[in-house]
């Protein structure tokens, strides 16, 4: 499917999201090599905005992607993926506005702390991934696709994973939770690493608010990827399922490594879903 300069980044992408080896059955074939290099150029554009503990390094990072990602459209290129995309000419059609953005967000967020509530946070998220999910509608759809739809998934989506890495990242800067869920609870930042009555709850509370902001997002019918459905699909079983659990940390880490049935179905859904739209 890819060669092997690119083969090494998709693999990471689909470690994060080991469900999209199923989505990838249903892309078509004459177009799935680049669509697969999109989504794992916004696989390292997140690795760099949230992989990488020191602010000074990611920012690095996140401008040599930023001037990689200026240059491309005279020069082709210098990263196998960014070669992979612009040896396309669906890549020029793009404007390099689009392309640049989700860098730019990436950087704007790193010194970024906690969220104050939940709509602060959802904020907060959405100018990374609200950029990544325009750049995709546009490679996918079309410059003039709406993408609210995408957007919202794709930042819900987000937040939902950030919550499986709650005990990972109690010691950063930013949370998984917003400050005024932690006040609810009692929870101090250390007390997060271990499960306990008020964990659980306030796990829940954020966990069904997620679950509805992505089930509205959803209902709008706008065009959304494959993987992009796929992802949101997922997400929203995850996170509805976990809300109920009476271990939500427990049921979030086994449903995000779970595949089966369901897991086709929702891709098929997706496939099918995008196939409405071009």
């Amino acid at each position: 499917m890819t060669d092997g300069a690119t083969q090494g980044f998709v693999d990471k992408w689909l470690a994060v999201q080991p469900q999209q080896r199923v989505a990838l059955g249903f892309v078509d074939e004459g177009v799935r090599d680049e669509r697969v290099a999109l989504a794992a150029l916004e696989q390292e554009i997140v690795a760099s905005a949230y992989g990488i503990r020191e602010p000074q390094v990611a920012a690095a990072k996140l401008q040599w992607w930023a001037e990689e990602l200026a240059g491309a459209p005279a020069s082709g290129g210098r990263h196998p993926l960014t070669k992979r995309l612009f040896a396309s000419e669906r890549a020029r059609a793009v404007p390099g506005s689009l392309w640049l953005a989700p860098v730019l967000a990436a950087m704007a967020q790193l010194e970024q702390g906690t969220a104050s509530d939940f709509a602060a946070q959802v904020m907060a998220s959405r100018g990374l991934h609200g950029a990544m999910a325009e750049l995709e509608n546009a490679w996918w759809f079309g410059e003039s696709a709406p993408a609210e739809s995408a957007a919202r998934v794709a930042t819900l989506s987000h937040l939902v994973f950030a919550l499986s890495r709650l005990e990972l990242d109690a010691e950063r800067e930013r949370l998984p939770l917003p400050m005024t869920r932690l006040a609810r609870h009692a929870l101090a930042r250390g007390q997060l690493k271990d499960d306990s009555p008020a964990r659980r709850e306030a796990l829940r509370e954020q966990l069904a608010e997620l679950a509805a902001g992505l089930r509205d997002a959803l209902a709008l019918g706008e065009p959304l990827s494959t993987f992009r459905g796929l992802e949101g699909r997922t997400s929203l079983a995850t996170a509805a399922a976990a809300a109920r659990a009476a271990e939500p940390f427990t049921e979030l880490h086994r449903r995000q490594s779970r595949s089966g049935p369901m897991t086709a179905i929702r891709a098929w859904l997706s496939a099918r879903h995008a196939g409405r739209f071009g």
